[in-house]
């Protein structure tokens, strides 16, 4: 994140390839990302032409080729063998994954108590930033939903859990985590100060504090509809191909079931699109006109970039929201459009993750790690794999998560549209999708 200092010294290593922009104001807030993409070497022409051909050449041959469903969500995979069923869900290695998220925490709390006010020195910024929030993005399509099993906070409840749990209502979804989502975002690309010390003490106190008086009403339930961290890890899994069975059996599995699973709850259309819209936010505040926009605005910097961010997600949930419109109106009987389709932008969320905090994760995340274990001032690694495949990787993680999308979309709508208009009814979400594309990649090599 580039409010991590040593982050520019992977803008000095681009400095050839990059061409001048605004310098920033005192106090500007700056986005976080994988520095200046502006000028990445990858033609702006072979990038969409390839992009829009990609997508295209798979509508046409899912419209030609697949004309029935073929995902079975959560009645899907292989099972494990019995021995390393049991082992996973052993108690022993549950509560020894717990107590490792609560030494985690707890080591956190002390840098950020006791430790230096700088992140060049203190490894709790990275730790927050790179380590928990990259870091979430493969250790969960590798193994599932990670946080579920490490996150401290159940830890902390199971002290003293409460006597008479109610469940949490239905209609509340997981919406608290959407908004949740929104707030860390807004924390990690809007805020001027988001690696001082006493920021993040603060963003750490509000979110314990709103977390365990959940819990305290609705038991550790509360954690799967409310803790962001949680919830993010827990849709991500849903593209691992470790997975559970309706039977509770950890299977092998194509990730298309797992997506096929994710539950139609309410606030997952919120969840995605803060997903989607704090990535692009991500990019268009690197954009040398946003940074003038923000200099000059009579607002000051934080709040123009607060508006900003609430817009660019606003924008994300239009767009679903009158593609689902559109859905409606090719089959009327369809009952849940806004989030019948919803699981086919996860895909797409991934490979904008993947795209913008790549090179943040292979760069910072080591640095980090050696910070934490006693070097002060560690230097970031070179940056990897270099700008020439650094940025066809982001090309390719953008497209790639959009086929997959188109892929989970197709298969839906043949299962809920009659067969004459299966096709049809997809053209809707396919030009949600080219949209998507285009403005990704733009925001990238604009």
């Amino acid at each position: 994140m580039t409010a991590i200092h040593a982050i520019h010294a992977i803008d000095a290593a681009y400095a050839s390839l990059h061409a001048a922009v605004p310098a920033p104001a005192p106090g500007l807030p700056l986005a976080h990302g994988v520095g200046s993409r502006h000028d990445l070497p990858l033609s702006p022409f072979y990038a969409y032409a390839g992009a829009f051909a990609a997508l295209f050449v798979s509508f046409l041959a899912l419209g030609l080729l697949w004309s029935s469903s073929r995902f079975r969500g959560d009645l899907a995979g292989r099972p494990l063998p019995a021995a390393l069923q049991r082992t996973a869900d052993a108690p022993a290695l549950r509560t020894a994954l717990r107590l490792l998220g609560a030494a985690a925490a707890l080591l956190f709390l002390l840098h950020l108590l006791l430790g230096p006010d700088d992140p060049d020195r203190n490894p709790a910024p990275g730790a927050l930033y790179v380590l928990l929030w990259v870091g979430l993005v493969p250790a969960s399509l590798l193994l599932g939903p990670v946080w579920r099993l490490l996150n401290p906070l159940r830890a902390l409840l199971s002290l003293h859990p409460p006597r008479s749990p109610r469940p949490v209502p239905a209609a509340v979804g997981i919406r608290p985590a959407a908004a949740g989502l929104l707030l860390f975002t807004w924390l990690e690309l809007v805020v001027p100060d988001n690696t001082s010390s006493t920021t993040l003490l603060t963003a750490l106190a509000v979110h314990v504090g709103v977390q365990l008086l959940g819990a305290a009403r609705h038991g550790d339930r509360w954690f799967a509809h409310a803790d962001p961290f949680e919830v993010y890890s827990s849709l991500l899994a849903r593209l691992s191909p470790l997975g559970r069975r309706a039977d509770g059996r950890l299977v092998l599995r194509s990730p298309f079931h797992g997506l096929d699973a994710t539950p139609q709850t309410p606030g997952l259309v919120a969840t995605v699109c803060v997903l989607l819209g704090s990535t692009a936010y991500d990019g268009l505040s690197d954009n040398p006109r946003w940074i003038t926009a923000l200099q000059t605005s009579p607002l000051g910097p934080t709040p123009t970039a607060t508006l900003g961010l609430l817009a660019v997600v606003a924008l994300a949930a239009a767009c679903y929201g009158l593609c689902a419109g559109a859905l409606r109106l090719v089959n009327r009987t369809l009952t849940t459009p806004l989030t019948s389709f919803a699981h086919s932008l996860l895909p797409i969320a991934v490979g904008y993750l993947i795209a913008h905090y790549f090179s943040l994760f292979v760069t910072e995340g080591p640095r980090t790690v050696m910070m934490a274990g006693g070097t002060d001032n560690a230097s970031a690694p070179a940056p990897f794999p270099g700008p020439g495949g650094l940025a066809t990787l982001q090309v390719a993680a953008i497209v790639t998560g959009h086929v997959l999308g188109v892929v989970a979309a197709h298969d839906r709508s043949v299962r809920l549209f009659p067969p004459d208009r299966a096709v049809a009814g997809q053209l809707p979400l396919f030009a949600l999708m080219i949209a998507y594309t285009l403005g990704g990649i733009g925001l990238l090599i604009a």
